[in-house]
């Protein structure tokens, strides 16, 4: 079913009626910050799971921050508008949660954060796989340079540097790709247009270090603690050069849009089988039996809806 209602300034409002006026300072500027959450539909136990919540509000909050934005929630009381707002809309299928932190002044020629008002709004919309995760994507190199943080902080998830991910994942498919890998300035990998990236050769698994711009993502968190936990493989986090990859047994993304996704080849050139390595694979089995709530031994990162279980 569609979204029938919206959180929008203090209340759940039908889903319409969530509007903006034209001169919001946040559609002129990007001066925003937004969350990606999951809720993932379990059929046998009849309920959404909603994954690290806690975590995005905690993120989300981080954001605020940076563009002097206060609104007046804490990350509970978030989780607990994310639930109510999940319950109204009787949702019985996977679903995609977007809350939004801005500048709601209504003002325009006006370049500075301070003393413009803040608002904060969520949505909640159902959503399937938006990158075919059951088999292995074909990657180019963005010739879009990933943003550095002196520039916009890419530990956050703003919404004016969402242009640079835009244009790498517009540039890849007009070219028939699925997706962008970015470089930073230095020309080292930093990561998806919306994903890390996981590297995998002879076993041992090599990420970027967050201070390569990419984001510090909550997905990205969970595979490096179910690696560590589960497979018992090594991690090292160190820069990565583009040629790297070529040469890579398996390369995988991470995201809470993606999941994990495989990376079968980069420029056209296979990336070890060229499919979904056996490596992913069984990090794909794990992630998504953690997502659905079914792997209790992490059932703590999920938040049922059905408030009995």
């Amino acid at each position: 079913m569609n979204s029938s209602v919206a959180f929008y300034k203090g209340d759940f409002v039908p889903y319409e009626n969530a509007k903006l006026h034209i001169t919001t300072h946040a559609l002129h500027y990007g001066t925003s910050v937004f969350e990606g959450i999951r809720g993932n539909w379990n059929e046998k136990e009849n309920t959404l799971f909603v994954f690290r919540m806690k975590e995005h509000f905690d993120r989300l909050l981080e954001g605020c921050k940076m563009l002097m934005m206060n609104i007046p929630y804490n990350s509970d009381q978030l989780c607990n508008i994310t639930l109510e707002l999940l319950e109204k809309n009787k949702f019985k299928e996977d679903v995609y949660i977007r809350p939004l932190a801005y500048k709601s002044a209504e003002v325009v020629a006006n370049l500075k954060l301070q003393d413009l008002e803040s608002d904060f709004a969520m949505v909640a919309v159902p959503f399937g796989l938006y990158i075919d995760s059951t088999r292995a994507i074909n990657c180019c190199t963005s010739s879009w340079r990933r943003i550095e943080d002196t520039m916009i902080p890419t530990r956050s998830k703003i919404g004016g540097h969402y242009v640079n991910s835009i244009l790498a994942k517009t540039e890849a498919t007009l070219s028939g790709f699925d997706e962008a890998i970015f470089l930073t300035e230095s020309g080292y990998v930093s990561e998806g247009a919306g994903e890390n990236l996981f590297l995998i050769k002879d076993k041992t698994i090599f990420i970027p270090p967050v201070s390569d711009n990419n984001l510090s993502g909550i997905t990205r968190d969970s595979v490096i603690k179910l690696i560590k936990n589960e497979l018992n493989l090594d991690i090292v986090e160190r820069q990565i050069r583009r040629s790297e990859i070529y040469l890579a047994d398996e390369l995988f993304l991470t995201g809470t849009a993606a999941h994990v996704t495989a990376v079968g080849s980069l420029d056209s050139r296979s990336i070890g089988s060229g499919k979904v390595g056996p490596i992913t694979k069984s990090i794909q089995t794990l992630y998504f039996d953690c997502v659905t709530g079914d792997f209790k031994k992490y059932i703590n990162w999920c938040t049922p809806t059905n408030k009995n279980l």
